[in-house]
């Protein structure tokens, strides 16, 4: 959605004056800068974003040496020429290739596409689009609601194929939970999956920041999550420059929030992946420069005036994924501590001294688990599920961080207690103990909120 929904939305037209989202004067900033996206400086200014080019960013080993990109003439957009297409410096140091789509590969299978995909949903698609912001957005807001359908109504032939294929599949996981699709039966997914994996892989050939949106999203499907897929989708983030800080770049500021919710969502799904599969992580922390989000990094107008259920839902579902993205950092090092060949390898030499080893470079890091844990706010607790309200009209989102804290857990303590299997007799038997009950007791706890916790899950990798 992103990649487009910005560039391509409002590239002929700008936006409805009588939209409901241009009513908060408190937002007057946001969206002035979403009016004028689509008019000539505004959408040269992207970097992301553009409607017929996509960028790639100029690594500092490649041809390009970045002393000479700084001594060439640039344009009132910082743009440069080369034989290869524009260079765009938007932080000294910091360049990209900008490149024409129509050099790429299945750029003229675009529109056939998009209106296959949009076939084979109808006339349902406004209602999977509502049930995909009601349901699945607010705990993964990596998309701009307002824009997004503002988009759809004026034309669904400017979304990128596989964006808006997938926001279709995600939705149709929760069709019964629509009154108004029950009763129908539900569109053929098979082949709304096969055109999302045929036309993100043209994607991949020109990519924008929708591409990696897409992708996202496409990870969050059952059974859809796989490691070589993952491989691509940190690669394509790289290729866009996700690894980088974008604060102080020359973009517009609604471009730099998306592009950190969008960075950590591959983080999430890199590190989370990396945990599942078994498989080194893709992302280290040498080549990771994403500064930690903050409330202003979301879209701070994304629901419907008046509706403060709606509004209770998109404040949630920001914490859950602040709060999920910290809970992935510690994750991260548990992996990096416990799990990497090097660390393993320090492990298996120390002998019978493994396990005290192992025991020491746990306590810290079971430390920062229990602070997150108790410093989650009320509005994330399981006992916000159960606080003798009126049942919300959309199932609950706080289940699945729960679970990612207990997964955590249970991957260090799983270590330790190895650790101790492997040297029995050079720990004290009383702390043996200890160790196997606390893990005992977060396993029996993952499997109680196991049971309870995926009746209100959005689907997660």
């Amino acid at each position: 959605m992103r990649g487009e929904p910005f560039g391509e939305s409002t590239v002929k037209r700008g936006r409805n004056p009588n939209s409901s989202f241009s009513h908060d004067a408190t937002n007057a900033t946001l969206i002035e800068d979403l009016a004028n996206v689509g008019g000539p400086t505004r959408l040269s200014r992207t970097l992301g974003l553009q409607l017929n080019r996509h960028s790639q960013y100029i690594g500092h080993t490649t041809d390009f040496e970045p002393t000479l990109i700084n001594l060439s003439s640039n344009d009132a957009q910082n743009e440069s020429t080369s034989s290869r297409g524009a260079v765009r410096k938007v932080q000294d140091g910091v360049s990209f290739l900008l490149i024409t789509d129509s050099t790429t590969r299945g750029y003229e299978q675009q529109e056939h596409d998009i209106r296959a995909v949009e076939a084979l949903v109808a006339p349902h698609g406004r209602k999977l689009i509502d049930l995909f912001f009601r349901i699945v957005h607010p705990s993964f807001p990596i998309c701009q609601k307002h824009v997004f359908i503002e988009k759809y109504e004026r034309d669904y032939r400017e979304f990128a194929p596989p964006l808006l294929a997938t926001v279709y599949l995600l939705a149709i996981n929760w069709w019964n939970h629509s009154q108004e699709l029950a009763s129908f039966p539900r569109p053929n997914t098979n082949a709304l999956e096969k055109l999302v994996r045929s036309s993100l892989a043209d994607s991949m050939c020109r990519p924008k920041l929708s591409t990696v949106e897409a992708a996202l999203l496409l990870a969050q499907i059952p059974g859809c999550s796989q490691w070589t897929s993952t491989a691509q989708l940190v690669a394509m983030g790289q290729e866009l420059g996700l690894h980088l800080d974008c604060s102080s770049w020359d973009i517009p500021p609604w471009e730099k929030g998306m592009r950190k919710r969008l960075s950590w969502g591959l983080y999430l799904q890199d590190k989370w992946g990396s945990l599942i599969h078994g498989r080194p992580s893709h992302i280290s922390p040498s080549n990771w420069a994403v500064r930690t989000l903050t409330i202003n990094d979301f879209p701070d107008v994304d629901w419907d005036e008046g509706n403060a259920e709606e509004k209770n839902d998109c404040e949630t579902g920001r914490i859950i994924f602040m709060r999920f993205v910290q809970l992935t950092g510690i994750l991260t090092e548990i992996l990096d501590a416990f799990y990497s060949l090097v660390a393993m390898q320090k492990i298996e030499n120390s002998g019978s001294q493994g396990a005290q080893m192992v025991l020491a470079q746990a306590k810290p890091i079971q430390l920062k688990l229990k602070e997150w844990y108790a410093g989650l706010p009320a509005c994330v607790r399981l006992e916000s599920l159960s606080s003798g309200g009126p049942p919300p009209s959309r199932p609950s989102s706080v289940g699945y961080l729960h679970l990612a804290y207990f997964a955590a857990e249970i991957t260090l303590h799983r270590r330790i207690i190895g650790s101790i299997d492997a040297s029995p007799t050079t720990v004290d038997p009383y702390l043996e103990h200890i160790c196997r009950s606390a893990a005992k007791a977060h396993e029996l706890c993952s499997h109680w909120h196991t049971r309870l916790a995926p009746l209100g899950d959005v689907p997660r990798a």
